[in-house]
C-alpha cells in the first residue's frame, strides 16, 4: 500500500495542482509505488488568496483517489471564527465569501486523526488534553518543552512517543508547522535525523519531474513532521509504511 500525504496547503491551489499532477505520473509510481490513499492532513485554509479553487480541487481528488482528511488548526479557526494571524485582507475577504458554500462539506464530521498500520496521522499533536482550544490535538506543537503557548500547546518528542507506546503504535506523521523534521526513537535514546534531500530527476522529455527527496526507513519508532504544501516548491510526503520519503517539488526555471 502506498500512501501520499501533504499538509498546510493554505489556499494555494497552484501547489496543490502541482502536486496533483506530480502524483498522477506514471514515472512517480514507478519511482515510489501506487497511490492507494491521499492524506491531507489539514490547513486547506487561510493565508492563500484561492480558498474557493483550493476546496474545489480537494473535491475533485476525493473523486479520482480514496483520500483521508483530518483537520487543521487553521480549518478549525476558520470554521468557528477564531480570529488567528497570516491572512492579509484579500485573502480574508475570499474566504468570508465561502461562507455558505456546499464545498465546505469535506469538513462536516473531519476528525482530528486517523490511524493506519501502527501509523497516526495528524495535524499537530497526539495528545488526549480535553477541549480548551489551545490544547486539541490540531493546535499542538512539537517542542523542545511542554506547556501552554498562545499558538497552541507544546508538546517534546518524548512526550508524543510515550503516546504511541500505550496506543500500540510505532509511528506519527504529522504536519502543522511547515517544516520538516524526522525524530526517531533508538536503543540510546532520541534522536533527530538530519535528512538528506537528494535530487532526482524522473520522467521522459515531455514531462520531467524535478524533485528534492530524502527517505528514512521506518524500521524504529518516528515522529515524522511533513513541510507545507505552498508555494513555489511545495512539499509533502510518500510512505509504502516500510520507507518514508520526504518530497519536495524544485521550482521550475
Amino acid at each position: 500500500m502506498g500512501a501520499v500525504i501533504f499538509s498546510d496547503v493554505h489556499a494555494d491551489v497552484a501547489a496543490l495542482k502541482s502536486l496533483g499532477s506530480c502524483i498522477r505520473a506514471p514515472a512517480f509510481r514507478a519511482a515510489f509505488g501506487p497511490v492507494d490513499v491521499l492524506v491531507n492532513l489539514g490547513d486547506l485554509l487561510h493565508r492563500g488568496g484561492r480558498p474557493q479553487e483550493t476546496l474545489e480541487t480537494i473535491h475533485a481528488l476525493y473523486r479520482e483517489y480514496r483520500m483521508i482528511s483530518v483537520l487543521g488548526n487553521h480549518d478549525h479557526a476558520y470554521l468557528h471564527g477564531i480570529l488567528v494571524s497570516g491572512s492579509d485582507a484579500a485573502s480574508t475577504y475570499r474566504h468570508e465569501q465561502l461562507r455558505d458554500s456546499p464545498l465546505l462539506s469535506i469538513f462536516d464530521a473531519m476528525p482530528m486523526e486517523w490511524v493506519d498500520k501502527n501509523m497516526l496521522f495528524v495535524h499537530g499533536g497526539p495528545l488526549d488534553l480535553g477541549t480548551q482550544i489551545l490544547r486539541l490535538k490540531c493546535w499542538q506543537r512539537l517542542s523542545h518543552e511542554d506547556g501552554d503557548f498562545f499558538t497552541g500547546y507544546h508538546y517534546t518528542a518524548a512526550m508524543a512517543f510515550d503516546v504511541l507506546e500505550k496506543r500500540g503504535l510505532t509511528h506519527m506523521v504529522c504536519g502543522h508547522q511547515h517544516e520538516h523534521i524526522c525524530c526517531r526513537k533508538t536503543p540510546g535514546g532520541i534522536v533527530q535525523t538530519e535528512l538528506m534531500f537528494e535530487p532526482m530527476v524522473i520522467g521522459n522529455d515531455e514531462n520531467i519531474l524535478n524533485l528534492d527527496v530524502a527517505r528514512v526507513p521506518l524500521d524504529s519508532p518516528s515522529l515524522l513532521r511533513v513541510g507545507g504544501c505552498f508555494g513555489p516548491a511545495p512539499e509533502f510526503a510518500y510512505t509504502d509504511f516500510s520507507t518514508f520519503s520526504f518530497i519536495r517539488i524544485a521550482p521550475r526555471h
